[in-house]
C-alpha cells in the first residue's frame, strides 16, 4: 500500500516560481505540484499538501511559528505515515531542533527540506530535495517507518535535525552535522546508516505547545566588555543564557567576568556553555584551567550540542515549567539524541 505523506509548505525559497508575464518570483500554488514534479507520481506515496499560513521568510521564524507547526502535525498525525516540511534554509536547523523537543514520542518521519534556488528556476536544487524527502518519509522496514524522528534532508544527505546547522549560503550542500553521522547518503540509491537512526518503542505522541523565550545568546570574544556581559545577564525576566565559549568551553579568567557569571547563576539564571567550534568539538568543563572558573560559577556543559539545539532545548525545558535545577539537569542529558554523553 502507498504511504500517506503530508507536505507542509511554510514559505522560503523552495516555494517560489517565476511569473511568466512579470518574470518576478512569486509563491507557488502547491495544488499544481504534479505538473511541475510529475516524478512524484512514481513514488510509493499518496501526497497531500497544506500551507501553514501566513507564509513567512524563514528569518521571521519564532516560537509562535513552531507551535503552530507542531499543532498542524499533531492534528494530522493519525492520518498520515510521514511529514515533509518545506522551509527556508536560514533557520531550518532552529526549526528542526525545536520540533524534535516539542514532538515527544514521535514515531513517524518529519523531514525538513528546502532549496538554495527557487523551484521555478531551471537549475533549482528544490526538485531533487522534495522528491527525495518524500521518498525517505515513505520508507519503511516491515510495518515500521524507517525514520522515526525529525530530520533535515538536503543535497544528498539526511541529517538528524537537532545535530545540524546551516554551514553555507552559496553551495547546494548547505548543511553540516560535524558531531553526528549522516543518517543516509543519497546517490544512485539511498544508503541508510541504520546504526545512527533511532529505534523507538511506539507510544502516544505528546505535542508540547509551550516555549519560554526569556533566554539570551552570549557569544564570547577577546576583549568582550564586562558591561556588555552585565547588560545581558541583567535583562528583565531572563531565565537562561546559552553562552558560546572558546574551544572546549574556555572563557576569560578575570575576576569581574567570573563574578558576574557566578552572581547570575546564584540568582537562578541557567547558563549553558556550548563551543564556538562549528566543525567539531565539545565542551569539556575543567579540561583546561580556563574553564574552571565557569565550572565553579555554576555554568553547565552543553557537551557537543549545536547552538541551535541548545536554544530550542532551553526554551522547551523552561516552557514545561521545570525549576532551574531541573533545567540544569536535563540540559546535560540527552532527550532527543541532540548530544553525545
Amino acid at each position: 500500500m502507498k504511504k500517506k505523506i503530508l507536505v507542509i509548505y511554510t514559505g522560503g525559497t523552495i516555494g517560489m516560481i517565476q511569473n511568466p508575464d512579470t518574470k518576478a518570483l512569486e509563491p507557488f500554488e502547491f495544488k499544481d505540484i504534479y505538473s511541475h514534479l510529475p516524478m512524484l507520481k512514481l513514488l510509493n506515496a499518496d501526497i497531500d499538501f497544506k500551507s501553514l499560513l501566513p507564509l513567512i521568510d524563514s528569518s521571521d521564524t519564532n516560537p509562535d511559528f513552531w507551535i503552530r507547526l507542531v499543532k498542524m502535525i499533531g492534528d494530522n498525525y493519525d492520518n498520515y505515515d510521514g511529514f515533509v516540511i518545506l522551509h527556508g534554509t536560514d533557520t531550518m536547523a532552529y526549526t528542526a531542533s525545536a520540533l524534535s523537543f516539542l514532538l515527544e514520542n514521535l514515531s513517524k518521519p518529519v523531514i525538513l527540506t528546502g532549496s538554495q534556488l527557487p523551484l521555478g528556476v531551471v537549475r533549482t536544487d528544490g526538485r531533487d530535495n522534495i522528491v527525495t524527502a518524500v521518498e525517505i518519509a515513505s520508507e519503511s522496514v516491515g510495518d515500521e517507518p524507517r525514520i522515526q524522528e525529525v530530520c533535515i534532508y538536503f543535497e544528498n544527505a539526511l541529517f538528524r535535525g537537532n545535530r545540524t546547522y546551516k554551514a553555507n549560503a552559496e553551495r547546494f550542500n548547505a548543511f553540516a552535522s560535524p558531531n553526528y553521522h549522516k543518517m543516509a547518503k543519497v546517490g544512485v540509491s539511498i544508503t541508510y546508516n541504520d546504526n545512527f537512526i533511532q529505534k523507538k518503542e511506539k507510544q502516544p505522541l505528546i505535542v508540547h505547545t509551550d516555549l519560554d523565550a526569556n533566554i539570551a545568546l552570549l557569544k564570547l570574544y577577546p576583549g568582550i566588555s564586562t558591561s556588555l556581559v552585565s547588560s545581558v545577564l541583567s535583562m528583565p525576566g531572563l531565565r537562561g543564557v546559552v553562552m558560546e565559549t572558546f574551544g572546549a568551553g574556555n572563557a576569560p579568567s578575570s575576576e569581574e567576568f567570573l563574578s558576574l557569571i557566578k552572581n547570575a547563576s546564584d540568582n537562578g539564571i541557567v547558563i549553558l556553555s556550548v563551543s564556538q567550534c562549528k566543525d567539531g568539538g565539545a565542551v569539556k568543563m575543567g579540561l583546561y584551567g580556563a574553564s574552571l572558573g565557569l565550572d565553579k560559577g555554576g555554568v553547565v556543559s552543553g557537551a557537543d550540542m549545536t547552538t541551535e539545539a541548545a536554544i530550542a532545548k532551553m526554551m522547551y525545558l523552561f516552557g514545561t515549567g521545570m525549576s532551574s535545577e531541573k533545567v540544569k539537569y536535563w540540559l546535560q542529558h540527552p532527550l532527543r539524541g541532540e548530544m553525545t554523553i
